[in-house]
């Protein structure tokens, strides 16, 4: 018993730091300049392969550094991949039309639905067949992205290990990138391909 309580304040520190790099990361939604397109579908996805592209590059030459040197990495590859992602999620609300929809908790719900859908689940309402986010207090934002940061603390561990071993571990968590953002960018694409969000 006294073991978990020792563990625990880490854990909540962990989670208000992840919970403030995420605010930060996300502050407003970016702006797009990609025009609305007469096949969303279409140039989302080619936005989705630029975008998984430039994140897979990017974590994995951050996870090139050896030893302690790339663990100093860690923070700095989720904060640029949440950008590469945030960036993509408005870029693919630009092209079907919903810029003036797009809001935190709209990017909240698409950067980690596929990672933590159980912490996200909080957010949507269901309208039939339809997705609906609803729009949240900041505390109550904060408190689901608490919850979200457990399943990032065990993505982390994992990215620690990986710059263990040198390049192996960086075409690893290059891999790993990519998915993610490819992940992030199906949410988007079934998000706002639905009909009634505006």
């Amino acid at each position: 018993m006294a073991g978990s309580a020792d563990l625990r304040p880490g854990a909540e520190d962990f989670n208000r730091r992840f919970v403030d790099l995420v605010m930060k990361v996300l502050g407003d939604a970016p702006k797009s300049d990609e025009a609305v397109s007469r096949t969303p579908e279409d140039r989302a996805r080619v936005i989705a392969g630029r975008a998984s592209l430039h994140a897979a590059a990017l974590s994995g030459s951050l996870a090139l550094p050896p030893g302690p040197l790339g663990l100093v990495t860690l923070l700095p590859d989720l904060f640029f991949i949440w950008k590469i992602q945030s960036q993509m999620v408005a870029d693919i609300a630009a092209v079907y039309g919903k810029t003036a929809a797009l809001n935190r908790e709209h990017l909240v719900y698409c950067l980690f639905k596929h990672a933590a859908s159980q912490a996200v689940r909080d957010l949507v309402v269901r309208a039939g067949q339809r997705i609906l986010i609803r729009r949240a207090p900041l505390s109550f934002l904060r408190q689901v992205l608490g919850k979200v940061g457990v399943s990032v603390a065990e993505r982390v561990a994992g990215k620690a290990l990986a710059r263990l071993l040198p390049f192996i571990g960086a075409v690893g968590v290059g891999a790993y990138a990519y998915h993610d953002t490819a992940s992030v960018a199906r949410t988007a694409i079934e998000f706002f391909g639905q009909e009634g969000v505006s």
